[in-house]
C-alpha cells in the first residue's frame, strides 16, 4: 500500500515559543553589532569633516556619512521591530505557562477532593462520639479505682487542733536546739605556764637545766 499511495510525510513538531524568542533575540543582537559598527564609521567621517575646509572633498565625505547614517536608521528600525516581537511572544509564553500552571493546580485539587471524600466515607461522626463517651466513662472509673486503692487502714483519727499545737511546739523545740548561747558561759581552762612539779620544788635551788641541785657533802 505504501508503494501505491506513498507514505505520508511526518508532521513537523509545533514551534516552540521559547526557541522562537531566542532566535528573535539573537537577530536583535546581530543588529546591535551592525549599528555599533556604523556608529564607529560615522565618528570617523565626522572627525574628518572637522579638519576639512568647505569644498568638493568635504562634500564627498559628507555624502558617505549620510549614507552610513541612513543604514543605521534602517537597522535601528529593524532592531526595534524584533524587540517588540520578542516582547509580545514572551508575554504570550507567560500567559500560556500561567494557564498550564492553573490547570495543573486545578487537577491536583480535584484529586485531593476525591481522596478526601473517599477517606471521609470511612469516618462515622456518631461512632466517634460514642468512643469519646466510652473513654470519659473509663477515665472516671479509673479515678474511682485509684481513690479506693489509696485508702489507708488502721490510722488513728487525730484532731487537727492537736496537730497544730504539736506543730507549734515542734517549732519551739527546734528554736531551742538552734540556741548556742550556752557556749558563751563555758570557761576554758588556762594553759599552765610553769613546769610540772615546779610548785613542789619551790625554794630548792636548781641548776642551769632547771633540775634540783644535789647538796654536796660537808667538807671534812
Amino acid at each position: 500500500m505504501d508503494r501505491l499511495f506513498g507514505r505520508g510525510k511526518p508532521k513537523a513538531p509545533p514551534p516552540d515559543m521559547n526557541e522562537c524568542v531566542s532566535n528573535i533575540e539573537s537577530r536583535g543582537e546581530s543588529m546591535d553589532k551592525k549599528i555599533a559598527r556604523l556608529d564607529a564609521e560615522l565618528m570617523k567621517y565626522r572627525e574628518q569633516m572637522k579638519k576639512m575646509r568647505e569644498g568638493p572633498s568635504k562634500n564627498i565625505v559628507k555624502q558617505k556619512a549620510l549614507r552610513v547614517l541612513k543604514q543605521k536608521k534602517m537597522y535601528e528600525g529593524q532592531r526595534d521591530n524584533l524587540s517588540n516581537q520578542a516582547f509580545n511572544m514572551e508575554q504570550q509564553n507567560y500567559t500560556i505557562q500561567s494557564l498550564k500552571d492553573t490547570k495543573t493546580t486545578v487537577d491536583a485539587m480535584k484529586v485531593g477532593v476525591k481522596q478526601f471524600k473517599k477517606a471521609y466515607k470511612d469516618i462515622n461522626i456518631d461512632h466517634i462520639d460514642d468512643l469519646q463517651d466510652q473513654m470519659e466513662d473509663m477515665m472516671e472509673q479509673a479515678d474511682e479505682i485509684n481513690e479506693v486503692m489509696g485508702r489507708s487502714y488502721g490510722t488513728p483519727e487525730v484532731d487537727e487542733d492537736d496537730l497544730a499545737a504539736e506543730l507549734d511546739a515542734l517549732g519551739d523545740d527546734l528554736a531551742l536546739d538552734d540556741d548556742t548561747s550556752y557556749l558563751d558561759e563555758a570557761t576554758v581552762p588556762s594553759v599552765p605556764t610553769a613546769l610540772p612539779g615546779a610548785e613542789s620544788s619551790a625554794g630548792v635551788p636548781v641548776d642551769e637545766f632547771g633540775l634540783p641541785q644535789i647538796p654536796q657533802a660537808a667538807k671534812q
